[in-house]
């Protein structure tokens, strides 16, 4: 089991632990990216300083959106790609909240809504995570924006400072450690795997806390390895985060319907001493398709959740009218989305068993079964322990290899494990119907088994 550091190389904190975490890399002022494009010159000739701000010019493009558009271009010309990259539902926006959304274009609920979202959709948000979460929030303590990824980096800003570090237990989502750096807070990826289920343990977050420890990031259910965390798993690790007085946690629970029995989804804020130090983030995209919608939102104590409304003050401003007003009607379609989001979820536990099932017969995969979200998170570092290669293609050196090989020779789109900090791993969503599902597993398997071993 090893650590990779942003850059990837194998590193180490240098204390007795096998594996911990590992702190974020920083350019330095000489080898800056801003350095490299100090000018350009107009039509007349004048020099022009095109300088980035520097924490601009460190951020990573997003893999994952960069592999969703490249299947969408191949397709645009004409190739037959079948794209299991996108982290979103395939399925259309349940007929409810259309016609809600209607409703508001027709009847002039288009203007500007107060910053932190209507008052009514706050009070219908705390009836909501009162009944199914037992969190018990006050409408000033919910401030809904324009996409839970807006929440999660308004909740960044307000709580790390220049030099804190953001504790990201590791397969996490491709934004996390961005986020962290733009925020001008350092990540610190704690280091799971397949062998332990890619859940971090108490012990792995008690070695990695100093005293610039601020925020730690948890997602669960998880994008991208679909782990759970248990309400013990949970209480341990909050036994953890009592014991650093200064040490906040995010909670993205954006996940949250999506869950197969027996796994049953815990909110951090309701562990007992938590609630006043976690910052709760969900949503309306995943769990009701209304990903092109965006609408998320933030639960916090109301200091937190005012400075959270503040900077959304003087950059976006509120969220959409039109989507606020469909939103009211998803949560009325009745607890935890009633028959319509459990119809969804129910075609996800099929399609996951099947896929599932289908990566536990191929060469070279080790597969945990995912407990929740719509993504599998197979390991396939087996192909760069044994040298898998192709005579026209070549070596399989890492999870970016195998899935340019996969887009190459199976015109099949994945994401590579790096982008998630897993890079013996690659990542697939089954957000997809079976038909396509199957076809595409057939591919790979296809590609897969043409695969020769380094003699």
């Amino acid at each position: 089991m090893n650590v990779y550091p942003l850059n990837n190389k194998p590193l180490s904190r240098g204390i007795a632990s096998e594996r911990l975490c590992t702190r974020g890399v920083h350019l330095s002022p000489k080898r800056s990216l801003i350095t490299t494009a100090m000018s350009s010159r107009t039509e007349d000739g004048l020099a022009v300083d095109t300088t980035l701000n520097p924490r601009v010019a460190a951020v990573k493009p997003s893999k994952t959106m960069a592999l969703t558009d490249l299947a969408s271009s191949l397709r645009e010309q004409g190739v037959d790609i079948i794209g299991l990259a996108a982290g979103e539902p395939d399925f259309d926006t349940p007929e409810p909240i259309i016609e809600a959304g209607i409703e508001a274009l027709k009847t002039g609920v288009t203007r500007y809504t107060p910053n932190a979202g209507t008052a009514q959709l706050r009070r219908m948000i705390c009836d909501k995570l009162l009944e199914e979460n037992g969190l018990q929030y006050s409408p000033d303590e919910i401030v809904l924006s324009n996409g839970a990824k807006q929440s999660v980096w308004q909740g960044l800003l307000a709580v790390c400072s220049p030099g804190d570090e953001v504790i990201i237990p590791a397969p996490f989502w491709v934004s996390y450690p961005e986020m962290a750096r733009m925020a001008g807070a350092e990540p610190v990826i704690v280091s799971t795997d397949a062998d332990q289920g890619f859940l971090m343990t108490p012990d792995q977050l008690k070695a990695c806390l100093t005293p610039k420890s601020r925020l730690l990031i948890l997602c669960s259910p998880s994008n991208p390895s679909g782990a759970v965390y248990s309400e013990s798993q949970l209480k341990a690790i909050a036994e953890i985060v009592r014991e650093h007085p200064r040490l906040m946690v995010l909670s993205d629970e954006i996940y949250e319907y999506i869950i197969y029995n027996p796994a049953r989804h815990v909110s951090f804020a309701g562990i007992p001493g938590m609630f006043e130090r976690t910052l709760t983030v969900n949503g309306f995209s995943k769990a009701y398709a209304m990903t092109g919608w965006r609408l998320g939102y933030l639960a916090a104590p109301q200091h937190f959740a005012k400075a959270c409304a503040i900077i959304q003050s003087q950059s976006t401003s509120g969220a959409s009218s039109i989507a606020q007003h469909a939103a009211m009607a998803a949560l009325r379609m009745g607890k935890h989305g009633g028959p319509i989001v459990e119809d969804m979820v129910a075609a996800f536990q099929m399609r996951r068993d099947y896929v599932v099932d289908r990566l536990k017969g191929m060469k070279y995969i080790k597969i945990v079964e995912p407990q929740g979200a719509f993504y599998v998170l197979p390991d396939i570092s087996d192909m760069f322990a044994k040298g898998c290669y192709t005579d026209d293609f070549g070596p399989i050196a890492d999870s970016d290899t195998f899935v340019k090989y996969l887009i190459e020779k199976a015109n099949v789109a994945t994401v590579p494990g790096q982008a998630f900090g897993a890079p013996s791993c690659i990542r697939i969503s089954y957000a997809a119907s079976m038909e396509t599902l199957e076809k595409a597993l057939d591919r790979i398997e296809h590609a897969i088994d043409l695969l020769k071993e380094k003699k």
